[in-house]
């Protein structure tokens, strides 16, 4: 074995060709190991001379193959980190960033302006029993006002809410007057949808209790609410209808201009009126009065932003929901 050998190791081009070498060299047939063992049929002096240069060969041989082997591994380490490093002088890429939904941006704007005038928010579930949802606030069993909000029931004899008046009710049986709170949720109805209606969307409803609460103060709370909303010079006129939980009751609407075709006109918004006086006794109060209104989320955002079709709210389509980043 002559010098060409530690080359041979030495130049190895990878770990497989490495192996070739040593099981070539040192396996059970491998050249020195076959060396050894024929050491035992020479005379002493000549084996013991021979011995000693085969296992100076070994030794050797042993040493170029763990080098070279340390070599290609330490390589194959750096041709690695070679292919992972990062050029961190190099220019991110741009990650598209989200936003809020069309509804959750204008609810915020709504909660932002109730929380500029001293409304407290709350929320309640969205799985009600039938006392909250209708008895305590004078839907009696079989009046026929709650046809008008038929919706979803589970076996266990509850629903889900069909407005977010229940909370009314909640909030007072756990409270004292005075207050101010507004309620935003999202309610169901058990409706045939179509371009204007959904079986789910979603309200906003304001609750006042105290001392001489009057009708007044219920208009001056609707107007200080479209102004903030809407402007200085916004006008509110409220019509007389019914609603079980207030007498009496009103719809309410707004003059307002269009943002974007300039038209002029008057927006009905949701319904209003003083609390009704069976609802205080549904919740143990005396000697107090109350005014609630409430409206829904997605007429706003539809007149506001030109959506002619609720279902496009909650369908996802991106190429909606990008128009309306920001706009509230």
């Amino acid at each position: 074995m002559n010098d060409d050998t530690l080359h041979a190791i030495a130049t190895a081009p990878d770990l497989r060709e490495l192996q070739a070498l040593r099981v070539r060299l040192l396996g059970k047939k491998g050249e020195l190991t076959e060396g050894l063992k024929s050491l035992g049929a020479l005379p002493p002096e000549e084996r013991r001379a021979r011995g000693a240069a085969l296992h100076e060969r070994k030794r050797a041989v042993e040493a170029a193959l763990e080098a070279r082997k340390a070599a290609l591994e330490r390589a194959a380490l750096d041709a690695r980190l070679a292919a992972e490093r990062l050029d961190l002088t190099l220019p991110g890429e741009r990650v598209p960033a989200g936003a809020h939904h069309l509804l959750t941006q204008v609810t915020n704007r709504l909660l932002d302006v109730f929380a500029s005038l001293g409304y407290e928010v709350v929320v309640g579930p969205e799985l009600e029993d039938d006392r909250h949802n209708f008895g305590a606030l004078n839907f009696p069993p079989d009046h026929p006002a709650r046809d008008t909000q038929d919706t979803f029931w589970t076996t266990d004899g509850r629903l889900l809410r069909t407005h977010t008046s229940p909370m009314q009710v909640r909030y007072m049986e756990s409270h004292e007057p005075p207050f101010r709170v507004v309620v935003p949720g999202r309610v169901f109805r058990n409706e045939a949808v179509d371009a204007t209606h959904e079986a789910q969307f979603h309200q906003l409803e304001a609750l006042v209790v105290g001392e001489r609460i009057t009708m007044a103060d219920l208009k001056g709370a609707i107007t200080e609410m479209a102004t903030a909303l809407l402007g200085s010079g916004t006008r509110t006129r409220l019509l007389p209808t019914y609603f079980p939980f207030v007498e009496p009751g009103a719809e309410f609407a707004i003059w307002w201009q269009h943002p974007k075709t300039g038209r002029e006109e008057w927006l009905e918004l949701g319904g209003c009126g003083m609390v009704h006086p069976r609802v205080f006794e549904a919740v143990g109060y005396e000697g107090v009065t109350g005014f609630a209104f409430g409206f829904g989320i997605e007429r706003l955002a539809m007149v506001s932003y030109q959506v002619s079709d609720i279902r496009d709210l909650f369908r996802g389509d991106l190429r909606l929901l990008e128009q309306f980043r920001g706009v509230a």
